[in-house]
């Protein structure tokens, strides 16, 4: 029984592990920051294949401190979607190596082969 409770204890733990870690929902997707052009703006290299200019949105400019290759979601605009979009969030390192190990960013690490 004991190894049974054990399973069921890591399970567990590995539910709430995701449920903490914010993943793209609806339209949202992953993106590496390419460059920052100035002005909360950046260039971003979105997982769907379109690279995109995206800004961080005024409530969260004080709070989201980003650099050049930082995963993040970012969520197309409506209007012009393919070409601007907002920085919603910003994964930590570990929080990126979780998300790795997990195969969330299996077509980033494609990416990276070009």
């Amino acid at each position: 029984m004991s190894k049974k409770k054990e399973e069921q204890q890591k399970q567990e733990q590995i539910q709430q592990e995701l449920s903490r870690i914010h993943l793209p929902r609806g339209k949202e997707t992953f993106g590496i920051i390419e460059q920052r052009l100035g002005g909360s703006r950046m260039r971003v290299r979105c997982l769907d294949g379109k690279t995109r200019i995206c800004r961080i949105p005024g409530r969260l400019t004080r709070k989201l401190w980003v650099r050049d290759n930082d995963i993040v979601i970012v969520e197309p605009w409506e209007y012009g979607g393919d070409e601007k979009g907002d920085i919603i969030y910003k994964y930590t390192p570990t929080q990126t190596s979780f998300l790795k190990r997990k195969g969330h960013l299996k077509q980033l690490e494609e990416f990276d082969e070009f």
